[in-house]
């Protein structure tokens, strides 16, 4: 008797086995691979232009007039004042006018207590940047990434500054921006434009090195005080902002020369001249 199942064989379907894959997972790897490779090539180009853009030159003597936020004015060089006498400045921190004759270390220091504003403003003379902070409003971590920036850098120093009005303010000789936190990418722009710009400091070449204890103590500088108000000024301790001490500008003594006097002394009045 005859089964219900049919004799023909059904056809076989057929099977991968032995048929080669498309390797997407290697096409993937090795995009990866190329992407990985233009990101490492592309972005440090970008980066070194993007730099550029802030580092002075003939056509661009100041770059940091770019910056959003930032202020700037004119002032004359070489206008200084004695260790007992202080300058009623118009902007808090100030960024130029007078200062005192001898400038506070500013080769990478940072100062762990408010220092006299007239020594650091004549550091920015030198080509300093100046990185102020308000100790009441700028935590721990702030300060970390702004020391960061300042130790081991010529021509940088950072001090707290009691009773700023921002966390933040940075300084050159004409030149400040005011910012709210340490990652606020205008700081590295300030920097890179003004630190040492040969267009917008008056003292070209001039040391930013420590004096020593005859002329700026850099580990016992002299205290901060606050700017007076432009009514004290009277001309003898306390003076306007584009005013020195010294007739027409001169430099005040100079502490590696013998027989000069310490700060805060007055200069012996020079002999009369024969005949006189």
């Amino acid at each position: 008797m005859a089964s219900g199942k049919s004799g023909k064989k059904r056809p076989s379907m057929p099977t991968s086995v032995g048929r080669r894959q498309f390797p997407w997972g290697m096409v993937a790897a090795i995009t990866v691979l190329v992407l990985l490779a233009g990101a490492f090539i592309v972005y440090p180009l970008v980066q070194r232009n993007q730099n550029r853009a802030w580092e002075p030159t003939d056509d661009n003597r100041n770059p940091a007039l770019a910056i959003p936020g930032i202020v700037s004015q004119d002032y004359p060089g070489l206008q200084h004042v004695l260790g007992f006498q202080r300058v009623a400045y118009t902007h808090s921190p100030p960024f130029g006018g007078a200062h005192d004759g001898f400038w506070a270390a500013c080769n990478g220091v940072v100062y762990p207590n408010p220092v006299r504003s007239e020594n650091l403003v004549h550091s920015l003379e030198h080509g300093a940047v100046w990185i102020a902070y308000n100790p009441d409003t700028l935590d721990e971590a702030g300060r970390a990434a702004l020391s960061q920036r300042v130790e081991g850098q010529p021509y940088t120093v950072m001090s707290p500054y009691p009773g700023l009005d921002a966390p933040i303010s940075l300084q050159s000789w004409g030149n400040q921006l005011k910012v709210q936190t340490a990652d606020d990418e205008r700081i590295d722009q300030f920097i890179r434009a003004l630190r040492l710009n040969r267009f917008t400091h008056p003292e070209v070449g001039a040391s930013c090195d420590a004096l020593g204890a005859q002329g700026f103590d850099q580990d016992n500088p002299p205290a901060f005080q606050p700017i007076p108000e432009q009514s004290a000024v009277d001309g003898q301790t306390i003076l306007p902002e584009n005013q020195g001490a010294t007739p027409g500008g001169a430099p005040a003594p100079d502490p590696t020369v013998p027989g000069q006097p310490a700060p805060g002394q007055q200069a012996p009045a020079p002999a009369p001249a024969p005949g006189q």
